[in-house]
């Protein structure tokens, strides 16, 4: 499990197809010293898994599901990626609960400016605009972001100046694909209003402070 805050970027050093699937190598300067075979980290939004590690770089097995759902298929050597590790129990949740699991891919519609933020219009597919709601959570390529504003087509997400600097979304122009993962409590929240006999409404939820 993650938070969406980014610890670094780090830069694709390869890409290589294997079978159905992918081998990625990242250079990166968090501290492999502290990174075991077999530890989670997201990878610009994709929870995968560190199956071999090198000087300043490690290596992760990527299945054919991750790459028909992600970006990650879009990845070439020198791509910079968004880095995380995965959160530790003791430590502080600074974003929102962020699985790695992506729900699919976006499209950057615009960027504007607002002040000295940059408004990002993001279109993506209905199936995942059903989880996104006005002020709530969302991640985007791995960050943890507060949606802005809900058009016909997508949603809006505003960055301030330094979440522009720390992670890859100073590298995006209009047309960029981006990874979309919803809010896991959205999920939970709508399946329990889509089902039957489990004693959730909408009345309930708007009662006790969930909606």
């Amino acid at each position: 499990m993650f938070t969406g805050i980014v610890e670094e970027m780090g830069t694709v050093a390869s890409f290589i197809p294997r079978g159905t699937g992918a081998v990625l190598e990242i250079s990166t300067g968090l501290p492999l010293e502290e990174i075991r075979t077999g530890d989670s980290l997201s990878v610009s939004g994709a929870c995968l898994t560190v199956t071999g590690k090198g000087a300043g770089r490690f290596s992760a097995d990527v299945s054919a599901e991750t790459l028909s759902r992600t970006t990650v298929r879009s990845l070439r050597a020198g791509s910079r990626v968004n880095l995380e590790r995965a959160m530790a129990v003791s430590g502080r949740l600074g974003g929102h609960l962020v699985y790695g699991h992506v729900d699919g891919t976006g499209t950057v519609r615009e960027i504007r400016s607002s002040g000295e933020s940059r408004v990002f219009h993001i279109h993506t597919d209905p199936s995942i605009m059903k989880y996104v709601v006005f002020k709530g959570a969302v991640a985007v390529e791995g960050v943890s972001l507060t949606v802005s504003a809900i058009r016909p087509d997508g949603f809006e997400v505003t960055l301030i100046p330094l979440t522009l600097e720390r992670t890859t979304f100073g590298d995006l122009r209009p047309g960029g694909l981006v990874n979309v993962e919803t809010d896991i409590v959205g999920k939970y929240v709508l399946r329990y209003l889509e089902g039957k006999g489990s004693g959730i409404s909408e009345d309930f939820l708007k009662k006790h402070g969930f909606a």
